[in-house]
C-alpha cells in the first residue's frame, strides 16, 4: 500500500544545497521512497542554539509503502550514510531529515511524533509546506491547535529578514532570490554559434570562433554572470537542423569558457530543446539549460534535466519555430494562459525529478505573441510573478533586439534596437525580472544597473 508522507530538509554545513539534493537523490535510489515534489529552498537563522551557521530548509512530498517508523529508520540511515555527526540537540548538521505529516495519520511513541510536535513554531517548516499544500488542515484527533496550516503560519511573529525562496544557478554564484527586493538583476550575454541568427548570425560561426574568446571575456567584464550557448536559431520560421550539427557547435564552445581563468565563476547556459544536446553539454560544463519549448518538443528533456540535477529555464512556446507565429490566439488572456501553461510545465518538470529550487521561468517574449501581447507581457509581468503555483521562482526575460522593438522604433536593422530594448528591459525589471537576455551586453548592464537603483529597494 502506498502512503503519502512530507519530509523537512534541513542543512548547514558545507555545500548546503548539495547535501539537500544527496538527500533526495538517496531517498529516490532507495526503492522504498519516491520523491514527488519539492517546496522552494529557503535560507533561515538557527532557531533555537543560535550560534551557528544559517540554515537552507525546504520539504519534499514523497509516496512510501514504508509504515512511520520504518520510513523514520530509513531516513536516518540515509543521514548516517552522508555522514551526519549529532554533537549537540538542535545544533549544527549536514543533513536533517524529519517527516512532518503521514497521510492524515496521528502516531506517537518515544521515537516519533506525528503530525511533528514542534512543526508550527516553526516558519522554516509551515512556509514550504504551505508552499506544496496551501489549503491543508492537521488531522482533527492530532494533539495540536486546529486550522489550516496557512492560518497558522499567519500567526506567527513577523520574522526580522524575511524569508525568500533561493533558486541555483551554479556553485561558484550566488543563489537568486526572486523575492527580495533589493537583489540585483543577473546580465546572460547571448553567444549564438549559428550562422542564421535572427540578429547575430554568423557573428561567432566558422573562421569567425578565433574571435570568441576575447568576446567570452568582454562580456564578462561588462558584467554579464551567465553565457548562454546557442547551436540552433529559433528565430521565427527557421529551419531546424540535427543535433549532431547543434552539439558540433556548442560543446567545444562550452569546454573553451570552462577552461578560460576568467570565467570560473560565470555560469554556462547551453540554449538547446534537446535531450541528447543538453546532456553533452552539461557534462561539457554547462550549468543550466535553457529551453525555449518546457521540454514540449523533446519528450527526454525533463527527465534528463533531473538526472543531471542541473538547473532548467521552462521558456512558454506553442508549436515550433516554424508553427509559431501561427498560434497566438489567448481567449482566457495572454497572462492567465501563460501563466496556466506555464504551471503545466512546472508540474511536468517536478513529475520528471527536477527539484523547485532549479527551476527558472521565462515568459517568451516573441514566441508564439504578436506585438499587443509581448507589451502585455511586459506591463503585467508582476502579475504573471504571482500567479497560484508560480510564486517566488525567479524569470528570464529575453526582449533584445526583437522584431517587435523594431516594429515600433522603426528600426528594420536589429543593431539599430538598442535604445528600445534598454526600454524594454527597463519594464522586465521594475515587473520583476531576475535574468536579463541580451546581446549588447556592456550597454544593458548599464541600463540593468539604473533600473535596479530606481526599483530594486
Amino acid at each position: 500500500m502506498k502512503h503519502r508522507a512530507f519530509i523537512a530538509l534541513g542543512s548547514n554545513l558545507g555545500d548546503r544545497i548539495n547535501m539537500i539534493e544527496q538527500a533526495c537523490r538517496e531517498m529516490d535510489n532507495s526503492g522504498k521512497i519516491k520523491i514527488l515534489r519539492t517546496s522552494s529552498l529557503w535560507e533561515t537563522k538557527a532557531m533555537y542554539v543560535q550560534d551557528q551557521d544559517k540554515f537552507i530548509n525546504g520539504v519534499c512530498e514523497v509516496e512510501t509503502s514504508l509504515s512511520p517508523l520504518a520510513l523514520l529508520d530509513e531516513l536516518q540511515a540515509i543521514e548516517k550514510k552522508m555522514g551526519r555527526v549529532k554533537i549537540i540537540d538542535k545544533g549544527p548538521r549536514n543533513i536533517d531529515l524529519d517527516v512532518l505529516l503521514y497521510n492524515d495519520s496521528v502516531y506517537s511513541d518515544e521515537r516519533l511524533t506525528i503530525p511533528h510536535a514542534l512543526m508550527l513554531e516553526r516558519e522554516f517548516v509551515l512556509r514550504p509546506l504551505c508552499e506544496l499544500i496551501p489549503e491543508a488542515s492537521l488531522p482533527a484527533q492530532a494533539n495540536l491547535p486546529a486550522g489550516s496550516l496557512q492560518s497558522h503560519l499567519g500567526k506567527l511573529p513577523i520574522s526580522k529578514e524575511p524569508l525568500s525562496p533561493l533558486t541555483r544557478l551554479c556553485p561558484s554564484q550566488p543563489n537568486i532570490t526572486a523575492t527580495r527586493s533589493d537583489r540585483d538583476t543577473r546580465i546572460m550575454a547571448i553567444l549564438n554559434i549559428t550562422p542564421d541568427s535572427f540578429s547575430d548570425g554568423g557573428k561567432h560561426y566558422g573562421e569567425n570562433l578565433y574571435n570568441l574568446p576575447r568576446t567570452i571575456k568582454s562580456n564578462i567584464e561588462y558584467g554579464a554572470t551567465i553565457l548562454d550557448v546557442g547551436g540552433q536559431s529559433t528565430r521565427p520560421g527557421s529551419t531546424q537542423l540535427s543535433s549532431d550539427v547543434e552539439i558540433d557547435r556548442v560543446v567545444p564552445v562550452i569546454k573553451l569558457i570552462r577552461g578560460l581563468p576568467e570565467a570560473k565563476d560565470t555560469a554556462i547556459s547551453v540554449d538547446t530543446y534537446r535531450a541528447d544536446v543538453a546532456r553533452q553539454a552539461v557534462e561539457a560544463g554547462a550549468d543550466i539549460v535553457n529551453d525555449v519549448s518546457a521540454g514540449l518538443l523533446d519528450d527526454d528533456m525533463l527527465s534528463t534535466v533531473a538526472q543531471l540535477g542541473c538547473t532548467v529555464c521552462l521558456m512558454h512556446m506553442r508549436g515550433t519555430p516554424e508553427t509559431m507565429n501561427s498560434l497566438t490566439q489567448y481567449p482566457d488572456g495572454v497572462i492567465e494562459t501563460v501563466g496556466r501553461e506555464l504551471l503545466d510545465r512546472v508540474r511536468a518538470a517536478e513529475a520528471a525529478g527536477i527539484r523547485r529550487w532549479r527551476i527558472i521561468l521565462d515568459p517568451g517574449i516573441g514566441f508564439a505573441k504578436n506585438q499587443e501581447q509581448n507589451l502585455e507581457l511586459l506591463r503585467r509581468l508582476n502579475e504573471l510573478r504571482e500567479y497560484p503555483g508560480l510564486q517566488g521562482l525567479p524569470w528570464l526575460v529575453g526582449t533584445s533586439r526583437k522584431k517587435f522593438i523594431g516594429d515600433i522604433t522603426g528600426e528594420d536593422k536589429p543593431a539599430n534596437r538598442l535604445w528600445g530594448t534598454g526600454a524594454a528591459i527597463t519594464a522586465a525589471i521594475q515587473g520583476g525580472a531576475d535574468i536579463l537576455r541580451v546581446h549588447d551586453t556592456k550597454v544593458m548592464t548599464k541600463v540593468a544597473r539604473m533600473a535596479d537603483a530606481i526599483w530594486r529597494v
